[in-house]
């Protein structure tokens, strides 16, 4: 027989954790559903300079801990487990998963994104052998090396920074003339002597016989292509929404994300959303944070008004 619940939330990133604290504080029964970490990405961010009241700054592990901890105080039960499948089709919202299945009277989905992968020859067969989409997890492996990091926003910048505790040379590649990023960010970037860069650049093979040992650039405009040694690679071009488990049971616009209205209701009565599911301009902690809050909210007064 299936447990009930209030509300059921679907992923323990910082929206998840952020809605699982305001309904519990709500005096819902709450159960979040998180298959792989706490805290998503955001645990695996080396440093957060701009989320509010941490002047110095604060680890991504330490600022997602903090909050499932808050919210564990509030009553938010826990499970580290993944979700299999969903009916959102009646007023009774099912999720099943190996551990059982669960009713609620709404559910939140925070399951958000995964970095977008390099696509081209060579890259798939050295995916965990040089090429890495996690400097915190991966940048001790390259000390003293040479590594190259694909991207030109913030995140990718960051990253490039990080690894220059480690490597002795970082080189970002960009396929513009100039980077994305934050100029607080970039400016710590042209100003640091390990980072250089590869604008108007595109990585289109990867080389090395078990690892990586260089890759082959293009110019993207004169079309110039040249062989570049590397020890590795570390690649942040963007995210794709987890949505996949959802796709047939709610509207997702042509990306794969998830639509909602100004509520964050979903297509489905009682399933809301937040946080980088749904596609917006600032995938930022403090977003995805305020929008888990308004989800709650907004769940909580669904629920009032289905009684």
């Amino acid at each position: 027989m299936a447990e009930e619940y209030d509300l059921i939330i679907i992923g323990g990133g910082p929206a998840g954790l952020t809605a699982g604290l305001y309904a519990a504080r709500s005096m819902l029964k709450v159960r979040l559903f998180e298959k792989e970490v706490v805290g998503g990405q955001t645990s695996i961010t080396d440093i957060i300079e701009n989320y509010p009241g941490f002047p110095k700054g604060i680890s991504g592990f330490e600022l997602t801990d903090k909050m499932r901890e808050q919210a564990q105080e509030f009553g938010l039960e826990l499970d580290m487990v993944e979700v299999t499948s969903v009916d959102f089709s009646g007023p009774v919202k099912k999720v099943v998963t190996p551990s059982g299945e669960f009713n609620a009277k709404a559910v939140i989905i925070t399951t958000g994104v995964r970095p977008s992968r390099l696509d081209v020859p060579g890259a798939q067969e050295l995916t965990g052998r040089g090429i890495s989409y996690c400097a915190t997890c991966d940048g001790p492996f390259f000390r003293n090396k040479k590594v190259m990091v694909v991207g030109g926003g913030n995140s990718a910048v960051e990253e490039a920074l990080y690894l220059t505790k480690f490597a002795s040379q970082v080189t970002i590649i960009h396929r513009r003339d100039q980077l994305r990023a934050d100029k607080i960010v970039q400016k710590r970037a042209f100003d640091n002597e390990k980072v250089d860069f590869l604008l108007d650049s595109v990585i289109t093979a990867v080389s090395g016989d078990g690892l990586v040992s260089g890759v082959t650039v293009k110019n993207v405009k004169t079309g110039e292509e040249k062989e570049v040694p590397a020890d590795g690679i570390f690649v942040f071009v963007g995210n794709l929404p987890n949505t996949e488990l959802f796709d047939g049971k709610l509207t997702l616009d042509e990306r794969g994300y998830i639509t909602t209205d100004e509520s964050l209701m979903t297509s489905a009565a009682g399933v809301f959303a937040a946080g980088d599911v749904r596609y917006n301009l600032l995938k930022q902690v403090v977003v995805a944070a305020g929008e888990g809050a308004l989800a709650a909210v907004s769940a909580e007064k669904y629920i009032e008004s289905q009684e």
